[in-house]
């Protein structure tokens, strides 16, 4: 019987690395035309500047009416807090008029919300987008369908 002689120190051949080479080529070669392609427009429609032309006319036209400062005194009168929202509420143009006349009422539903939200409640990391959801939700009940989309608060200082 003829032994095997097959030595553990011999390294295995490398494969050559035409395989890789030619993988690699041709991702970068699919990859690059895959964004031309896009980019151009001519595999996704409108790309490039012809996507921004069109995002510019399918835009709604929007209204910002701006909201009066609101201060509310959080806690027990000896704390000595006080939350201070500042907000502007988004709106179709054409119900800019009539949401301005509104904000009484918008203002009214805002602070009887906070003064309802716990201390805590306010100072926890997700707060402001609770908040922010809460508040817009009971504007939107108060002023109607379709006459706000959204709701921006530029100032939510606790102090």
């Amino acid at each position: 019987m003829a032994a095997v002689d097959s030595s553990p120190d011999e390294a295995p051949k490398p494969k050559s690395r035409l395989a890789l080479l030619l993988g690699l080529g041709l991702a970068l070669l699919l990859g690059g035309g895959g964004f031309f392609l896009t980019y151009s427009g001519l595999l996704l429609g409108a790309g490039g500047a012809d996507h921004a032309e069109t995002a510019k006319s399918a835009a709604p036209t929007a209204a910002f009416v701006p909201l009066d400062p609101v201060m509310i005194s959080l806690g027990t009168a000896g704390q000595n807090r006080h939350l201070r929202l500042v907000a502007q509420l988004e709106v179709p143009q054409a119900k800019a008029a009539e949401v301005t006349h509104l904000t009484p009422r918008i203002l009214d539903v805002i602070n009887a919300y906070l003064r309802a939200v716990e201390v805590a409640r306010l100072e926890e990391p997700a707060a402001l987008v609770r908040i922010r959801g809460h508040l817009l939700s009971r504007i939107q009940l108060v002023t109607g369908e379709g006459m706000v989309d959204d709701l921006l608060i530029t100032e939510f200082l606790i102090n």
